[in-house]
């Protein structure tokens, strides 16, 4: 099945996968058939998968540092990870999924595309700990906040970055979660909104060609698992203090102010900035 992508979407799609975009429309079908075959996604999804999916989670790749190892917590139909594999191959990503019938669909899309920079893992979160090594921990769809940062800081092993995407409940769950953030040592909070570059730029007139891509036949389940490209190599040193964690809303969400913790931390001592 072929959902069209046009409009102020294609403009937003060509921004943010270039000339990769036949993939994610490649994706895109997968998600519109075996998808909702296999019960990853809901038939009444079809018509808003480019908006409020696709494009909704790849936003959030201009908070992720060029060659960072990323842990998709939780990652169901891929959204964020697999929206975030095919607009920045420079990514190292692990879909961290317990569900086996998530975990076979996820191997054949990932075959299919072609993608080396993804590994799957067949784990719950919390089990997860010690098998990857990350620098950003993603959450879509997982959890409330306060529920969230149990199962995903540890992964993080005491420093990186959890962006959790969030709507527009964000700032109510930070105050739910306030008191768990600071027993993990996070200190400061920010809201940020993720796309507004991409939605001012939709606004403008612009003639994008649209994308074409093969037909998807029928699923095979996977031989084995595809190769993954391994995590960036990183110095052997000493544990170092938490470092910074992210948790940017999706496109849709409405803009928001940041929020940040006026008590100054003490010298030397380790502290999260949460950014939300």
């Amino acid at each position: 099945m072929t959902v069209p992508c046009e409009g102020q979407d294609l403009v937003a799609a060509t921004a943010i996968f270039g000339d990769r975009l036949p993939l994610a429309q490649r994706y895109v079908e997968h998600l519109a058939t075996t998808g909702i075959e296999r019960g990853l996604i809901g038939p009444r999804e079809v018509p808003r998968l480019w908006a409020r999916h696709v494009l909704n989670c790849a936003a959030v790749q201009e908070y992720i540092a060029e060659g960072a190892s990323v842990a998709d917590v939780g990652s169901g139909a891929g959204l964020p990870g697999l929206c975030l594999a095919i607009a920045r191959p420079d990514l190292a990503i692990t879909l961290i999924e317990p569900l086996e019938r998530r975990v076979i669909w996820l191997h054949e899309v990932v075959e299919d595309l072609g993608l080396e920079n993804v590994k799957i893992l067949r784990s719950r979160a919390e089990q997860a700990v010690g098998q990857v090594d990350a620098d950003v921990v993603t959450a879509r769809a997982v959890s409330a906040l306060v529920g969230l940062v149990d199962i995903t800081l540890p992964i993080l092993r005491g420093t990186g970055e959890l962006l959790a995407l969030k709507g527009r409940s964000a700032r109510e769950e930070i105050k739910k979660a306030k008191k768990k953030l600071n027993r993990y040592g996070a200190r400061e909070t920010e809201i940020l909104t993720a796309g507004e570059g991409l939605e001012r730029l939709a606004g403008e007139d612009h003639a994008v060609p649209a994308p074409s891509s093969p037909p998807i036949h029928a699923p095979r389940p996977p031989r084995r698992a595809p190769a993954a490209r391994p995590a960036a190599a990183k110095p052997n040193v000493p544990a170092v203090p938490p470092k910074e964690v992210r948790m940017p809303p999706p496109l849709t969400s409405a803009p928001t102010a940041a929020q940040k913790d006026d008590a100054p931390p003490e010298e030397n001592q380790p502290h999260f900035e949460v950014r939300v």
